[in-house]
């Protein structure tokens, strides 16, 4: 323990004195008659005799002094291990500082630890310097210049962030070189390394530049490190068919530890949240995300929890999206094997793509990125005008050509428009090689590099005997993405509107060329569907500025003055780095992601350079005198307390504390009685699922909020209820969320049946899950036409006394209790919503349960900023709106039941009456 003000201790000479003066204490009063004037002619007053203190009084008072005195000595016990207890060497103290992206995860403790050690050298008055390991915003390390005293170096310290790149060591051991070889530099007493335990390159460079400049000092390096089992990143994510495989980086441990990973959209509304685990000894773990790709192509950044910093953070770009795929079909054996005009298409594409076969309208009602024509199935004039308006909205149109094309070339309609070509073509089909031909199947020429297939090999093996061919032009060449041998264009391409068309100049079956026999036909082809999403180039020489970066903390903000722009081949090739920091580089029309976790080698910890210990254990300088001086109040409070009993005047305040206690027990009654019974609440059953517990509190905490600003109804904080041990009675609606199939528990079933029985409303949600069977459930038909997705509706509700049901229309009740809807969406929106389908008279006619899977809680959820944290898909916040309507007509038709119907009768009420 050390003394910041050792010289107040004098006032511990006082202490006698204070003995002396406190040994006595005025008199008790004393009850005294008063007789009559006349005899008190006379008397002579007694002598006045101040009492003792008794001793405790007296040592009372001594230590309540002596405490005083000591804490405004202020002491402070030192703590937090041999390197904060370290003697003050003559050369000072270095301080090197890894604050590159790993250090994201510990930085609190990281200052915690540096304040407390800093703050002991400033005592004992030893000089300082500082040097950090990862490049500034310009690109280059903090010069450790000459000592300073703590104090700066503190403040320094205290204003530093990381930084959202990786440390350069190799950069820290030449600093430090130059520091020790330079005759300004001097020698160094002591270094304290304040390290991430990532091992990175120049890990050896630094170990050597340490033990250089401390070998002649004879000093060693005390190394703080965290524990390397919470290091993690996000890695490059794997895209399939169904899903999107999150992949999350760390340094291997002997046990399995879990992950969870939340993908958001731009607005930062959560989409999806999934959990994983990085299994035993592994670098590395998949955690897969399934979503429908509407709702995939939405996600804008995958978050993994606990993981603060960007290396927690995985930014998407149009790389990442799914874009779906249309096969415009003209019958049932369009994908026929091996003759089908589809069926090549289908195994070229199937494997990684999201493939839909249908008609024009069929496929053009949903998103779609592109849609792929063959020979024949654009004739109606009705379908191509469809077509032509959806390419003009941003899509692309893969043509093939064949002897329909090819008969009706010279016949087609006028202009991209009306023939939906990317360049008018001859009449007929110029055909290569075969028994009346002189010529030969032509090879294909080189691709340029300034087309969608540029990089690709052209086989030696494939060739085309049959092409339709386009009319001479000045920009035809421009418009040829691919070319035969002799010259003859391939493919073709043109704009139309926001979209391109696309036009290969044989079939799509091998009826006219080789192709779709090759690999280079599944290459040429997902190249185009990668260009279906406005992305300019894929690859080569055009520099992408930066938009959009990442700090230390993961948080998105404007570049930085040295950030430059990268050439869009190196993304996912190169690190992130104070030049090129993590974020989004390029216009809207060709967005890139650049992170943290791109172009990272697998993780490992980095051998200790010195004494290492753990930086979670650097417990801070536990300063005393703020416990001392509020001892001493303390004990003057018990002097105060104490002189008022000798003096006898405690029994008023005595009497003060009883009355105040009895004041304070009718409200100490009062909270015994349920909020609920005091104050309309809405509830929610506890799953026992944290994460939909939360969302069902925060849903009925924004819908109660809702009815509150727009209705007359006002409703309290919403309670979790559990049926069988919460009394539900003080609720008139409880909403029940459903995730899985669970246990069938008879005393909560019985106390919803009560529960329903005696005019409370169930709105059971199953969250999103599929409707769509018509089986009974349990065994008779109370869910005939529901389906609610499932197993896990009809497992958790075995035994509830639920009535057939019949989907909401615009006829009942629910639908206009307060707001006119015609639809009840969620989060989501599609689904039917279910009530009962009879009449039941002893309820007033009102259904005991509503029933839903539009998830109602996620698009009613407010968090404790005041914000919608959950999106909404796809309508946004419209939808939103129509979701909070849906939930203010579900609380007033479980408060007023079913009065909106009784209306309809009053006219022959009153007709009755005027009878």
């Amino acid at each position: 323990m050390i003394l910041a003000a050792p010289l107040m201790l004098l006032g511990l000479l006082l202490l006698p004195l204070l003995w002396w003066l406190l040994r006595a204490i005025p008199p008790a009063p004393r009850a005294q008659p008063f007789p009559a004037i006349r005899l008190l002619a006379g008397l002579r007053a007694p002598r006045q005799e101040a009492m003792r203190a008794p001793p405790w009084l007296l040592l009372l008072r001594i230590a309540a002094v002596a405490l005083l005195v000591l804490g405004l000595a202020q002491p402070v016990l030192v703590q937090g291990g041999a390197a904060l207890r370290a003697a003050p060497r003559a050369g000072g103290l270095l301080i090197v500082l890894d604050d590159g992206w790993a250090a994201a995860r510990d930085w609190p403790q990281r200052i915690t630890a540096l304040d407390t050690l800093l703050a002991r050298a400033g005592r004992a008055g030893e000089p300082v310097r500082l040097l950090t390991t990862a490049p500034d915003d310009v690109g280059a390390l903090t010069a450790i210049g000459a000592p300073r005293a703590a104090a700066l170096v503190r403040a320094d310290v205290d204003a530093r962030r990381p930084n959202a790149w990786n440390t350069d060591r190799m950069a820290a051991a030449r600093a430090l070189d130059a520091l020790v070889g330079s005759e300004a530099g001097g020698p160094i007493g002591r270094v304290v390394y304040v390290a991430d335990g990532l091992a990175t390159q120049g890990d050896a460079a630094l170990r050597r530049a340490l033990h250089r400049s401390l070998h002649q000092a004879g000093a060693a390096v005390s190394e703080w490190r965290a524990s390397a089992a919470d290091l993690r990143v996000m890695l490059p994510p794997v895209a399939s068919t169904a899903t999107l495989t999150a992949r999350i980086g760390a340094i291997p441990e002997p046990v399995a530890r879990p992950v969870t990973v939340s993908a958001q959209d731009a607005d930062g509304g959560t989409l999806a949240r999934v959990t994983g685990t990085i299994a035993a000894g592994a670098h590395d773990a998949a955690v897969p995300i399934r979503l429908p790709v509407e709702v995939r192509n939405r996600i804008a950044r995958l978050v993994l929890a606990g993981t603060p910093g960007p290396a927690g953070l995985r930014l998407l770009d149009e790389g990442d999206r799914r874009r779906p795929v249309g096969l415009l079909s003209d019958g049932p054996f369009s994908t026929t094997p091996l003759v089908g005009p589809l069926f090549y298409l289908q195994r070229a594409m199937s494997p990684d793509t999201e493939l839909r076969v249908g008609d024009a309208k069929t496929l053009l009602s949903r998103q779609l990125s592109v849609l792929i024509a063959t020979d024949g199935t654009l004739q109606d004039a009705a379908v191509r005008a469809r077509v032509a308006r959806w390419v003009k909205a941003g899509g692309m149109l893969i043509r093939f050509a064949g002897p329909r094309m090819a008969a009706e070339s010279g016949t087609a309609a006028s202009g991209q428009d009306g023939a939906l070509l990317p360049a008018p073509l001859l009449d007929g089909a110029r055909t290569l090689g075969g028994a009346m031909s002189w010529s030969k199947p032509e090879h294909l020429a080189p691709f340029e590099a300034d087309t969608p297939f540029a990089g690709l090999k052209e086989p030696p093996d494939v060739t085309v005997s049959r092409q339709v061919l386009a009319k001479p032009a000045t920009d035809l060449a421009a418009r040829s993405w691919a070319r035969l041998a002799d010259g003859t264009p391939l493919v073709t391409h043109a704009g139309l509107g926001a979209g391109q068309l696309v036009l290969f100049h044989v079939t799509s079956t091998p009826d006219w060329s080789s192709l779709p026999f090759s690999g280079l036909f599944v290459q040429m082809l997902h190249r185009l569907v990668e260009r279906s999403v406005g992305l300019a180039t894929r690859g080569g020489d055009t520099m992408l500025a930066p938009v959009s970066t990442l700090d230390g903390d993961g948080i998105a903000g404007q570049p930085p003055p040295s950030a430059r722009g990268l050439p869009a081949r190196d993304f996912g090739h190169v690190a992130a780095s104070a030049a090129h920091p993590p974020g989004l580089y390029g216009p809207a029309s060709d967005r890139r992601a650049l992170n943290t976790g791109d172009a990272l080698p697998p993780l490992a910890a980095a051998a200790p350079f010195g004494a290492a210990s753990n930086l979670a254990g650097r417990i801070p300088d536990r300063p005393l005198g703020p416990w001392l001086l509020a001892a001493a109040l303390l004990l003057l409070a018990f002097d105060l307390i104490a002189t008022l009993w000798l003096r006898g005047l405690l029994r008023l305040a005595t009497a003060t504390l009883v009355l105040g206690l009895l004041a304070l027990a009718p409200a100490a009654q009062a909270q015994a009685v349920p909020a609920a019974a005091l104050q309309t609440r809405l509830g929610y059953i506890v799953t026992g699922d944290a994460q939909t517990d939360l969302v069902s509190r925060e849903g009925l905490q924004g819908l109660s909020a809702y009815v509150n600003a727009r209705t007359a109804a006002v409703l309290g904080p919403p309670d979790s209820v559990q049926p069988g041990k919460t009394d539900l009675a003080f609720y008139p609606l409880l909403y029940w969320p459903i995730i899985r199939g669970e246990t069938e528990d008879a005393a909560a079933i019985a106390a919803l049946n009560s529960y329903m029985d005696h005019g409370g409303i169930l709105l059971i949600d199953t969250l999103g899950s599929d409707a769509g069977n018509n089986n009974g459930a349990n065994g008779d038909d109370s869910f005939t036409g529901i389906g609610a997705g499932a197993q896990a509706l009809r497992a958790t509700t075995r035994g509830l006394d639920i009535p057939p049901l019949k989907p909401v229309d615009r006829s009942h009740v629910l639908s206009h209790t307060f707001y006119l809807l015609r639809s009840f969406p969620g989060r989501y929106v599609g689904a039917p919503v279910w009530v009962a389908a009879n009449a039941d008279a002893g309820r007033d006619n009102v259904s005991p349960v509503i029933i839903g899977a539009n998830d109602w809680a996620a698009s009613w959820a407010i968090d404790a900023a005041g914000d919608n944290p959950y999106a909404v898909i796809p309508g946004g916040e419209a939808q939103r709106t129509l979701a909070y309507r849906f939930g203010v007509n579900a609380v007033m038709y479980a408060l007023t039941g079913n009065y909106k119907a009784d209306q309809v009768h009053v006219p022959a009420l009153l007709e009755r009456l005027g009878e």
